[in-house]
């Protein structure tokens, strides 16, 4: 039964089944699932609280998943139908009757920390805008689209710290939003591969870049000024949302100082190779990892444990 939705077992996410659906076995297969694909940014998971740990991988397992239905090669031609029995083990879950590893987690999560469906249904609807649209005629209805398929997951982290202030969701919007922008922009020529454009027409025309100067890779003047703008405009976004690490308490704080100087250093990489991000896409190498992990633990004061020293270790080593 819990191999019904079909998880691909392909290179992109070779992650077995747990024997059995006991609790413990279902939160280590959501760990698992979070570490299967290469990430741009460190697990920031690993260093939250340990009581919260194990929560924070089953909200990205959720969402690694059907990210996966909505963009991974294997699913083409059944991308929708995935999505809608995603969305049918979710409400399942809500109603007592989970089934599948990562819902049985998520149930206890859920019930845990009282978490409503209407973020998880939204993440949900904003991976099933990448099956209907391609393109963006303006900042705000990418910004309109981040809200769906963004920053669902950064309220969802807040609620699990205990939060629930408007201030603070308002800023982990902006971050959960930065982030996505920030990946997008790196993303320009593998997302024009899948058909599709985040950059809004409205920047396109403004700095005379056009799509064929995406589909030929093109290090044009026109093409760093518009990669310029784009950076700007979202490290605006970060500095927007900054306020947030230095409000929540321990418990989140070193995961969201990750997720900040992360996105943030992944802008540095962009801004480096310029006109040139078309034909070379920019990654953190282990270098760039431990300085964001440095940066993020020195921005609270955080103190280094031996377990934390470990964690850190085991981080760069699997994604060096």
């Amino acid at each position: 039964m819990i191999q019904r939705i079909g998880l691909a077992r392909t290179p992109a996410l070779a992650v077995p089944l747990p024997a059995s659906l006991d609790l413990a076995a279902c939160y280590r297969y959501c760990e698992a699932l979070v570490h299967a694909k290469h990430h741009n940014y460190p697990v920031g998971s690993m260093f939250a609280r340990s009581a919260l740990r194990k929560h924070i991988f089953a909200l990205f397992a959720f969402a690694r998943v059907a990210d996966d239905f909505a963009d991974e090669a294997q699913y083409e031609g059944r991308r929708s139908r995935e999505l809608d029995r995603w969305e049918e083990q979710l409400n399942d879950a809500y109603r007592g009757r989970a089934d599948h590893p990562v819902f049985i987690a998520l149930a206890d999560t859920v019930d845990k920390f009282d978490l409503p469906i209407t973020e998880f249904t939204e993440l949900l609807s904003g991976f099933r805008t990448d099956l209907e649209r391609r393109r963006y005629a303006t900042f705000d209805e990418l910004r309109s689209y981040t809200r769906q398929s963004a920053e669902p997951i950064g309220r969802l982290l807040l609620y699990i710290g205990g939060y629930r202030s408007a201030e603070l969701m308002e800023y982990a919007d902006d971050l959960s939003s930065a982030v996505a922008m920030a990946r997008l922009i790196q993303d320009v020529s593998s997302d024009w591969k899948r058909g599709r454009v985040y950059i809004p027409a409205e920047d396109l025309r403004h700095f005379g870049v056009t799509e064929l100067d995406i589909a030929g890779a093109r290090a044009t003047p026109s093409v760093a000024a518009l990669i310029r703008y784009e950076i700007a405009r979202t490290r605006a976004l970060f500095e927007r949302a900054r306020p947030i690490v230095d409000i929540v308490g321990a418990d989140l704080a070193v995961e969201l100082a990750l997720t900040w100087h992360g996105g943030m250093r992944i802008l540095d990489k962009i801004d480096s190779v310029g006109a040139q991000l078309l034909a070379a896409k920019p990654r953190l190498n282990t270098a760039d990892k431990a300085l964001v992990l440095a940066r993020a633990l020195a921005w609270r004061g955080e103190t280094l444990p031996p377990r934390t020293v470990h964690l850190i270790s085991r981080v760069l080593k699997r994604d060096s």
